[in-house]
């Protein structure tokens, strides 16, 4: 006959081991976060290899690398509204070694789409920002229109007639160019091309009299004096403009729009892998040849904390949401 009882000592061994469970994987949890990153750490982008966010995530991952003493591996996955980048990342477990790029498209994408298979708030922990950067608006060097004023004078003289390029409808450059129009009060037709070499052509042949963009794509039309910067979309002047008004200053009081890039890891990564991130991530962008790199780019290298990451992100996607619904443009 089986005896249904265990021994005392049988008994102490079961209560030892069930305490002693926990206190292991207390232990090892804390020993991982201790010593973070304990092997090379994915950095995923939501877009292709050699553009302005490329070029700028793969020297952040390098500085990342040196400093943390772990590898940051740059993997490229593009698609519409970053949500491939977003969902590798989110597949992956909360331990700090998946990281993602976060930007201002990801606001956008929240706002522009009737819905994501995740939720960017809730979900994105987020770390710091690494740069900030401005938009320009430009005209033809040879055009009467040399100040932002003189467009909107314009404008407003001949509603409807003059015409502001941008890249595609729901973009940045685009909404900017949406937000500019709503702010200001006045009637200009917003054209969209398929990227900035088409809106480049079309300025020069006074198709649109006016574009949007970000300084490294149209740098080199800039240096060549064929296009002239007329206003800085940010809260105060550029410092790679510095002789160039905001909108705000050219009449448009309170209208401010500023691109941002900022890395993000799954909720649930521990605090302490965040702080560590973070930290990093200030000293990195304090770094004169990151400085420098970036401000080839005009973008400024610029940390945050985390929770001022988070209601930027936050903030931006009320933001375009607004934007959108104002300018009628479907979501996706």
């Amino acid at each position: 006959m089986l005896k249904n009882y265990i021994t005392r000592r049988q008994l102490s061994r079961v209560l030892a081991a069930a305490v002693a469970a926990p206190i292991a994987s207390d232990l090892q949890n804390a020993w991982g976060q201790a010593h973070y990153p304990s092997r090379p750490v994915r950095f995923i982008l939501p877009f292709g290899a050699a553009g302005v966010a490329d070029i700028t995530s793969r020297l952040a991952a390098e500085k990342l690398g040196e400093k943390l003493g772990q590898r940051f591996v740059v993997e490229n996955q593009p698609g519409p509204g970053g949500i491939a980048a977003a969902r590798a990342v989110l597949s992956q477990p909360a331990d700090g070694h998946t990281v993602g790029l976060v930007t201002n498209g990801n606001a956008i994408s929240a706002a522009i789409y009737r819905a994501l298979p995740y939720d960017p708030v809730k979900e994105f922990a987020t770390i710091s920002t690494i740069g900030a950067f401005d938009l320009v608006l430009a005209t033809n060097m040879e055009s009467e229109l040399k100040t932002l004023a003189d467009f909107l004078k314009a404008a407003r003289a001949q509603p409807g007639k003059l015409n502001v390029g941008t890249i595609n409808v729901g973009g940045t450059q685009n909404l900017a160019a949406e937000l500019l129009k709503a702010s200001a009060g006045v009637d200009f037709q917003i054209i969209p091309y398929r990227g900035t070499p088409d809106v480049i052509v079309a300025l020069l042949r006074n198709d649109v009299q006016l574009l949007a963009e970000f300084y490294a794509p149209i740098k080199p039309t800039l240096l060549d004096k064929k296009i002239r910067a007329v206003a800085t979309t940010g809260p105060r002047r550029s410092p790679f403009f510095p002789d160039v008004p905001t909108v705000a200053e050219s009449g448009v009081p309170g209208y401010e729009v500023v691109s941002w890039n900022g890395i993000f890891a799954r909720t649930g990564t521990a605090a302490e892998i965040i702080d560590v991130l973070n930290s990093a991530i200030r000293e990195i962008v304090a770094i004169p040849e990151v400085k420098e790199q970036y401000a080839e780019l005009g973008i400024e290298a610029k940390a945050s904390s985390p929770e001022e990451l988070k209601q930027r992100l936050i903030a931006d996607i009320a933001k375009w949401a607004g934007v959108i619904q104002r300018a009628g443009i479907a979501k996706q």
